[in-house]
């Protein structure tokens, strides 16, 4: 039997959201349909944002504390309601999932990354998806993952995956150039980061707190692990399987 390829999914707010203010179910939904096509030939790791999108749709905190605590309390009740959300909409396409947070601090102990490895392995060896986000209620601010692109990067380069698939709400890197004159044309393949970094328009994600420079330091940390990443639109549908049939234009960084 031949070994199947392993693919780490990130997604981010902003796709999970449609770049609105809720989470949308349509696209967990959109997500689950491909993932469902794809199983036989990949498996699947996510790293998924979004829990303090979620938690915002139901509660607004009153708090004195600084807006960190506040952000940490949100994700507190957010995260079980995001789970809940990917757990019933990939039930109904036949798939298994799990929750798993990660703290910064994992990744920095020899024991909890042997433990990480372990843990992931057994739950894909049993046809689960690991849906991973960083543990934000213990986290503080100086070690925040910046919307959990460079938590994808770690994470694929601890289980030395074979492809990191980073959606996002463009159809990849686009020339500083095209930008100015407003008519962006997309980065296709990248052989030289230096050179990409000079083209890359400082931005963050309107509720992620990333954006495109943390997603080529996230690119820089899997290549070092030889792995490749592609940038897509994650707001398309059919975004994963489009860029495996190279009908939608994205950043392949080899």
């Amino acid at each position: 039997m031949q070994k199947k390829k392993r693919i780490l999914l990130k997604v981010g707010s902003n796709t999970l959201t449609k770049e609105t203010d809720n989470i949308s179910r349509g696209k967990i939904e959109d997500i689950a349909k491909q993932l469902a096509k794809l199983k036989h030939t990949y498996e699947f790791i996510i790293v998924s944002s979004g829990a303090i999108a979620v938690a915002k749709q139901f509660v607004k905190l009153e708090s004195k504390h600084e807006e960190v605590f506040v952000k940490q309390a949100l994700a507190s009740i957010g995260q079980p309601h995001l789970i809940r959300i990917y757990q019933e909409i990939f039930r109904e396409y036949g798939l298994l999932s799990s929750q798993c947070l990660l703290s910064y601090s994992d990744f920095e102990k020899k024991e909890s990354k042997v433990n990480i490895v372990n843990t992931i392995n057994v739950l894909v060896q049993n046809n689960y998806i690991p849906i991973i986000n960083e543990n934000d209620t213990v986290a503080t601010d100086e070690i925040k993952f910046g919307d959990n692109d460079k938590l994808a990067a770690l994470t694929a380069t601890l289980l030395n995956v074979d492809l990191l698939i980073i959606a996002t709400n463009t159809n990849g890197i686009y020339t500083k150039e095209s930008i100015k004159n407003k008519a962006p044309i997309t980065i296709k393949e990248v052989t030289n980061l230096e050179a990409l970094k000079k083209e890359v328009v400082s931005s963050v994600s309107s509720h992620g707190s990333g954006g495109m420079k943390s997603k080529i330091e996230a690119a820089s940390l899997s290549r070092g692990a030889d792995i490749e990443t592609w940038i897509v639109n994650g707001l398309e549908d059919d975004f994963i399987t489009n860029a495996f049939e190279s009908s939608a234009d994205f950043t392949k960084i080899k």
